[in-house]
């Protein structure tokens, strides 16, 4: 219910002032040729409301996932170098091959979150434990800062190549509209549905790996399918949006306050708190700074910080 309510928000609240009885027509006649105000509800709200809704829902449930297949409290996409991954791979194709718009880079991000991704888990397998929760988070540092430099030098030294990635970036759920939506929806949802799987599964690594294999769990495949998950989810929110901060490291601590150390409980709780926690941050935006708008990663990197604090002062970080 509180969703519902929070996409309605969204829907009939915004920078450009329209009334409620022409927003409520706008959505039953289903118009866009109508008033401008029906253009506004049915081409850039509803899109952008449902986006957020699914890349909430993914940040969210990736972040739930990476802290429990990695036992640490402080997982998010960040740590394992997607969001690096993605910029990175959007400067090369500004660069390189010339092309404008996320519409289109979007699946470049998409990629290059995936491969960071893979490469992570890559370099964090190699030895005789396989990827330990140490290695992968050594190794997602360390990828994270190649990336990182590279992206910076090329950006640097590009100014095309900035003011796109700057635009990008940011962490946004403006501009994108029908296209993006439906380009990354299907990705979202099959890794939403796929997720909802592995509460058993990350109960058990969360023990440890020991206790895992001793309940008959093979932890080398069931790592690779929980990272495999959090790369379509992740990469493709990334992709769409941006890298959007707090969400997928603060929503699941939060799902954790109402249900406990159960992931069969706190992945479907993330995937309902994170895009309620996104679509306020949003709605925040476009309102406190009519007729122009904060971005969303703006909004969060604010209100998310003073929230992780206070889930670290009162001491439930460590019960991942």
């Amino acid at each position: 219910m509180l969703l519902a309510l929070v996409g309605f928000l969204s829907v009939t609240m915004g920078s450009r002032s329209i009334g409620l009885s022409e927003v409520l027509h706008a959505l039953f006649s289903l118009d866009s040729d109508g008033p401008i105000s029906s253009t506004v509800t049915l081409e850039m709200r509803v899109p952008r409301t449902l986006l957020g809704i699914l890349v909430g829902a993914a940040l969210g449930v990736a972040g739930a996932i990476l802290q429990g297949v990695t036992r640490n409290p402080l997982a998010d996409a960040g740590i394992l170098g997607i969001n690096s991954g993605a910029a990175a791979f959007v400067v090369f194709a500004i660069t390189v091959l010339g092309v404008r718009g996320v519409g289109v880079y979007v699946w470049f991000a998409f990629a290059g979150a995936i491969a960071a991704l893979a490469l992570v888990y890559a370099i964090a397998s190699i030895g005789r434990e396989g990827a330990t929760p140490v290695k992968l988070a050594l190794a997602g540092a360390a990828v994270t800062a190649g990336l990182v430099s590279v992206t910076d030098g090329i950006v640097m030294t590009n100014v095309d190549a900035l003011n796109e990635l700057r635009f990008w970036q940011v962490g946004s759920l403006a501009g994108r509209y029908a296209p993006i939506l439906t380009g990354v929806a299907p990705f979202l949802l099959i890794g939403l549905a796929a997720s909802l799987g592995l509460g058993r599964a990350i109960n058990n690594l969360s023990l440890g790996e020991d206790v895992a294999r001793g309940l008959g769990q093979h932890v080398t495949r069931t790592r690779a399918v929980a990272f495999a998950v959090v790369a379509v989810l992740a990469g493709a929110a990334t992709a769409a949006c941006g890298p959007i901060v707090f969400v997928g490291l603060v929503v699941p601590h939060l799902a954790r306050f109402i249900c406990g150390p159960d992931y069969r409980w706190i992945l479907p709780y993330s995937m309902l708190l994170a895009p309620i926690v996104l679509l306020l941050a949003d709605v925040l935006g476009r309102v406190v700074a009519a007729p122009d708008e904060l971005q969303v990663g703006v909004v969060l990197g604010l209100i998310g910080a003073p929230a992780f604090i206070a889930i670290v002062r009162y001491g439930r970080l460590s019960e991942v």
